[in-house]
């Protein structure tokens, strides 16, 4: 295992004991090469965040509490033109048991230049608190960003976070807060995620989320309805592991069948770690695709389904 330094200003007491359990040969989810890349781009990550934030100033709201735990923390970035315009937020991965929401905060940087506010959300890991508990406190994010910006809310996120955001995305919103509005998450761009946790039972990382097969179940995107009517994008690197498409695929298909507006999306050349890099950048493809979501969650983004031949940066 490797010990991961946290973010400048960010407390010992919230900093992952570990980013990666040893990878097994075998194992579909963590690829050997997932540690060694994760090495190279994290201080990069931080260093542009770090930047971001610096760049923004007080169009900034940082560690903003959404609840009472310590990292139930957002930062809100808003555009020059204010808050009238759409909503998103995104959702970091680490396997539901590592990184930080610090280290992401460049995700915004695209969708903000084209006056989308964007929230960066943290979370409470794996496994000091169970994934169902995970997943309520991210729905109570959602639930805080919507009353404060009364705008819906378009969830984005990557790998652990790309899950995340498929669970947000299905939610039955009148359930779990009858206040909001039942298509309150109307869209969701979900980049390298699990969208089946079965196979996470016999694998090493499930010594900390703590799964059965119930569970497992229950907390699985492909197990559970989509909205219908409503949008997604679902994104993979065309260098990923062969798993990481499977999952894509049969999510893509999943959405298909429940009436989702769905564009299945490969981005050519590009690793787990890679994909997302481009949310940084505001002439991106997948940027563009974010936009248009989160601006009009009832027009179909399936223009946004390149061939994988074709550049999608």
């Amino acid at each position: 295992m490797r010990t991961e330094t946290a973010p400048p200003g960010v407390p010992r007491t919230l900093r992952p004991r570990c980013t990666f359990v040893t990878p097994d040969p075998a194992d579909d989810f963590v690829h050997p090469d997932f540690a060694r890349e994760h090495v190279n781009v994290l201080p990069g990550w931080k260093r542009d965040a770090l930047a971001f934030r610096t760049s923004v100033g007080t169009r900034a709201e940082i560690d903003v509490a959404y609840g009472p735990r310590q990292r139930q923390r957002l930062d809100l970035f808003v555009p020059a033109r204010g808050t009238d315009g759409p909503v998103a937020m995104f959702i970091h991965g680490g396997y539901w048991q590592s990184m930080h929401r610090l280290s992401f905060s460049h995700m915004a940087r695209g969708p903000l230049a084209h006056g989308v506010t964007v929230a960066v959300v943290g979370y409470t890991l794996c496994p000091e608190v169970s994934l169902d508990a995970l997943l309520t406190e991210l729905r109570d994010a959602v639930a805080w960003l919507s009353r404060r910006t009364h705008r819906p809310v378009t969830v984005y996120g990557h790998s652990a976070g790309g899950h995340l955001a498929a669970c947000l995305f299905a939610t039955d919103w009148r359930a779990v807060h009858p206040d909001l509005a039942p298509d309150v998450v109307p869209a969701a761009l979900c980049v390298s995620g699990i969208y089946s946790l079965d196979g996470l039972l016999r694998t090493p990382l499930n010594q900390r989320l703590g799964l059965d097969q119930d569970s497992a179940r229950r907390l699985s995107p492909l197990s559970v309805s989509a909205p219908a009517g409503s949008s997604a994008s679902v994104w993979v690197g065309e260098r990923e592991p062969p798993e990481f498409h499977r999952q894509a695929d049969a999510y893509a298909t999943h959405l298909a069948s429940h009436g989702v507006r769905t564009a299945r999306v490969t981005a050519p050349g590009d690793t787990h770690f890679s994909v997302i890099a481009p949310l940084a950048e505001p002439g991106s493809v997948i940027t563009q695709a974010l936009v248009a979501l989160a601006r009009a969650p009832d027009e179909s983004p399936m223009r946004l389904a390149f061939p994988s031949s074709q550049s999608l940066r």
